[in-house]
């Protein structure tokens, strides 16, 4: 399932960058058959974000159930405003479609170039920000206790989760740019982290005697 959010998740915004690129979008020939394409890309990476939190709920749990659900609330969290990103560049797609040749070309322009900020405020606090906290610090911290994986790679998690949460909140109050040099930074242990989430269990699986010590505690 990790493996499947970077699948979808990379190239989505080649995918998007006639729309996010061209102001001018909404009035021009467009191509509508890009970003719909980035459209079902984002619905796969919902489906899988959603999918490793109930993988690892009845895992995790076990840990710590206030916790897991934490997790699970936030990767929700996620995969809505993921969701009203996608909905906000599909209405460009419709309004381009639909607007007759009678149409107010400046109206069109400020509400096109409205939705794809909103697009763009989306991706800041969904994945720019509440990643940070659900994939980072809660599931990092779950990990780095449960020894479920090498405490070492859990700490990637630990320190990538707030400086995500640093670098959105910067963002947010004007600090630093979006897809600033420092933002681009601040995402790079974040990316390892959920990266190797994807590999490891693959690779060597979960540690046998912390899944050992999960399942007696729990009875």
């Amino acid at each position: 399932m990790y493996l499947i959010t970077f699948i979808t998740a990379i190239p989505v915004y080649f995918f998007y960058v006639p729309v996010l690129d061209d102001p001018r979008y909404i009035l021009g020939g467009g191509a509508d058959t890009s970003v719909s394409f980035g459209a079902f890309l984002e619905l796969l990476l919902i489906i899988a974000n959603i999918g490793t939190a109930v993988v690892l709920y009845p895992i995790l749990k076990r840990q710590n159930e206030i916790l897991i659900l934490g997790y699970v609330t936030a990767r929700v969290m996620e995969c809505v405003f993921i969701a009203v990103g996608i909905l906000s560049l599909l209405t460009v797609v419709t309004l381009r479609q639909e607007a007759g040749a009678g149409a107010d070309a400046a109206s069109l322009l400020t509400t096109g170039e409205s939705l794809v900020a909103l697009h763009e405020w989306t991706r800041l606090l969904g994945p720019g920000f509440v990643v940070g906290i659900g994939n980072g610090l809660i599931l990092g911290y779950l990990m780095y206790r449960s020894a479920l994986v090498p405490r070492p790679m859990a700490v990637l998690g630990l320190i990538g989760g707030p400086l995500i949460i640093v670098s959105g909140v910067g963002v947010l109050l004007g600090v630093i740019e979006a897809g600033s040099v420092w933002q681009g930074i601040a995402t790079i242990p974040e990316f390892f982290w959920e990266l190797l989430l994807g590999i490891w269990p693959i690779v060597r699986g979960f540690n046998p005697s912390a899944v050992a010590r999960l399942e007696h505690e729990s009875q």
